[in-house]
This record gives C-alpha cells, sequence and structure tokens, in this order.
C-alpha cells in the first residue's frame, strides 16, 4: 500500500527505466501536422519534457532551466540528441506549442539547432497514455484553472526507452551530460567522459550522479602506479645514457 499523502500520490513521477514509450502515438507538431512520436527515435537520444503550455509558475521554470543546462554542455540540440516537449493539457493548441519553441531556441542560443527542438500537443487520450507509460501524474485543479504536478526531464535512448530521471526545475549539466553519453550506448562524449563514468554512478532515488569512492580511490591508485612507473622508466632511461657515455679509461 502507498504510505505517501494523496496529494503526492496525484503528482507523482515514477521512475518506469527500461520501459518502452508507445512510439505509435500520433501527436501534433508545431504547425498543427499529426506526428508520430516514433518519428523522434532511431538515431539519437532524446531528451524529454512534460510541461503545458499555458503554465505561469513552475513549466516555464522547468524548460528555462532545461535549457539552462543544455548551454553549459558542448553537446548540440539536433546533433547529438533531440529535445520532445509535450503539453500534458489537452488544450494547448500547435499556435502556443509554436510560441514556446521560439522562445526556447533563442535562449538556446546556438544557430541551426531548431530542427532538434520539437513542441508537441495531442488529444486527452493520447496524453494519458504518453504521461502514464512516463509514469508522470499531474492533478486539475478547477478552482485555480491549473494543475499540480511534479517537475523534471526524462532521458530516453534511440529506441525509446526510458533512462534516466532528472527531477526538479534545475539540472546539473554533468548529470545531463552523463545521461545522455549513458542513453546513447556511449556513441557521443569523449574519454574524459568516461573516466566520469567510473566514478560517478546513477542514483534512482535522487536522480542524480553521486561519486563511486571505491572508484575514486582505485582510479587514483591506478594513476599514481602509473605515475610512479614513468617516473621510474625516466631515471632507468637517464642512467643508461649516463653509463654508455662514461669512458672506463679515466
Amino acid at each position: 500500500m502507498d504510505s505517501r499523502p494523496v496529494v503526492l500520490r496525484e503528482v507523482a513521477f515514477d521512475q518506469r527505466v527500461n520501459e518502452q514509450v508507445p512510439l505509435d502515438l500520433v501527436l501534433r507538431d508545431e504547425e498543427g501536422r499529426p506526428v508520430s512520436l516514433g518519428r523522434y527515435f532511431g538515431k539519437k537520444p532524446i531528451v524529454l519534457a512534460l510541461v503545458y503550455y499555458r503554465c505561469r509558475n513552475l513549466c516555464p521554470v522547468v524548460l528555462e532551466g532545461l535549457v539552462r543546462s543544455l548551454r553549459a554542455i558542448t553537446f548540440d540540440v539536433g546533433k547529438q540528441f533531440d529535445v520532445v516537449v509535450v503539453s500534458f493539457d489537452s488544450r494547448d493548441l500547435p499556435g502556443v506549442a509554436a510560441a514556446e519553441k521560439t522562445k526556447a531556441v533563442q535562449q538556446y542560443g546556438r544557430p541551426g539547432t531548431a530542427e532538434g527542438w520539437h513542441f508537441l500537443t495531442g488529444e486527452e487520450t493520447i496524453i494519458q497514455r504518453l504521461t502514464r507509460s512516463v509514469g508522470f501524474r499531474a492533478t486539475y485543479d478547477i478552482a485555480m484553472d491549473q494543475y499540480r504536478h511534479a517537475t523534471g526531464i526524462v532521458v530516453l535512448t534511440p529506441q525509446g526507452k526510458l533512462y534516466r530521471y532528472l527531477y526538479g526545475i534545475e539540472y546539473s549539466s554533468r548529470d545531463l551530460r552523463l545521461s545522455l553519453i549513458e542513453a546513447s550506448g556511449n556513441r557521443v562524449g569523449t574519454p574524459l567522459d568516461q573516466v566520469l563514468l567510473f566514478c560517478y554512478s546513477y542514483d534512482p532515488t535522487t536522480g542524480k550522479y553521486t561519486v563511486l569512492v571505491m572508484n575514486v580511490i582505485r582510479l587514483a591508485g591506478l594513476m599514481t602506479v602509473g605515475a610512479l612507473g614513468a617516473f621510474i622508466a625516466a631515471m632507468w632511461r637517464r642512467d643508461r645514457h649516463e653509463s654508455s657515455g662514461h669512458d672506463p679509461r679515466v
């Protein structure tokens, strides 16, 4: 039995890691054209944000936090990954979605990346299928004419499997970068990122990457041994060089 208060159960964002989102869902893009969710998958990881565009409280903050985090990493939207934003309010229309996309692209500020941003709307039954598959629940307050909802973003694999949940309204650029690298199957990133992944592990209870102390110690030990070995080798080569230049008749 779920012991959480009713309000928390109603606005939960439960992890469904490794589960598949329904790629056959048909939504609407910013131009009002029907698009299959699967259209955005297949080649690159996806950063998914669930908001509603009429929101004037948390949702704009979620999108602003996402853009700030994306600006802090070297990966480019539309190249190493795409961003898909879906409104969970069926009353939101494509025109509003288009305006939100324009604002996000301008805030992101990287030329040639607009094609990697997708702001979608949809019918109620379609939205419910998506939110259920992701583990996202919101409740509508009739008196306030607004939704109560949890906040966060989800990183999915190119195949459409839920991979990492980053909660809140601010997202560590390190956590987002590592999530994208892992979700891509290590097809993006640098050797240094592999070192970071050796030293950090995703904690599903917090939605953050935490330090693996023992791995850091092991890495430090290996680096120390390597440095010591390099020093000994350098000294040995120097001694050999000096010995080979010594005249035994002196």
